[in-house]
């Protein structure tokens, strides 16, 4: 797959592939990321000899991996949206935030404006204290800062919950692809 990656010298990057999380209990997290963000389990390497879960979901994939030094975990701390965190696009801001009420799990919300703009935000921890960005962020259109410069105006999302509400899931994850094409259309926003 060619990158539409244009900058002189830059790695020829396609996409976001996963992000690794060090997590105390990996079936505390294995729960979290399941049954708040919708994640689906997915099948690891035989050949990884340490403990640890894969998840798939919404075009990336998340590792969960066992830490033996749980002092060196990062602390659970206030909510701070300045903070590390991964952002998460949703279709309702509404739901999210009532779900975040009914799991007792608690939250800071915030709101960006650019112009006429708005961009709904809520952060919170999951069970080691790594923060979660939910929002409405593809409100916010792509403009490149220098003229001319081009930029990438369309992300490659493979969305299974989608797929999943059209058939049933197979008992096996071999519905997962190897790979995966998706037509690309010039688009203002990147969702």
């Amino acid at each position: 797959m060619e990158s539409r990656n244009n900058i002189d010298g830059a790695l020829p990057l396609t996409s976001l592939n996963h992000i690794s999380v060090m997590c105390q209990s990996v079936e505390k997290s294995l729960d979290f990321y399941q049954n708040v963000l919708g994640f689906y389990p997915v099948r690891r390497p035989g050949s990884l000899n340490f403990d640890g879960a894969w998840l798939f979901n919404y075009g990336i994939g998340i590792h969960l991996l066992k830490s033996h030094d749980h002092e060196n975990l990062p602390k659970k701390r206030e909510i701070n949206p300045k903070d590390n965190h991964i952002s998460f696009q949703c279709e309702s801001m509404f739901l999210v935030e009532n779900r975040l009420k009914e799991l007792d799990i608690p939250y800071v919300k915030c709101s960006v404006e650019e112009g006429s703009v708005f961009v709904d935000q809520l952060f919170f921890h999951d069970p080691d204290g790594f923060m979660i960005e939910i929002c409405n962020c593809d409100n916010i259109p792509v403009i490149p800062l220098v003229i001319g410069e081009p930029v990438p105006m369309v992300c490659k999302r493979v969305t299974y919950a989608k797929t999943q509400q059209q058939q049933k899931q197979p008992a096996s994850y071999d519905f997962l692809p190897k790979a995966v094409h998706v037509a690309e259309e010039p688009q203002i926003h990147c969702a």
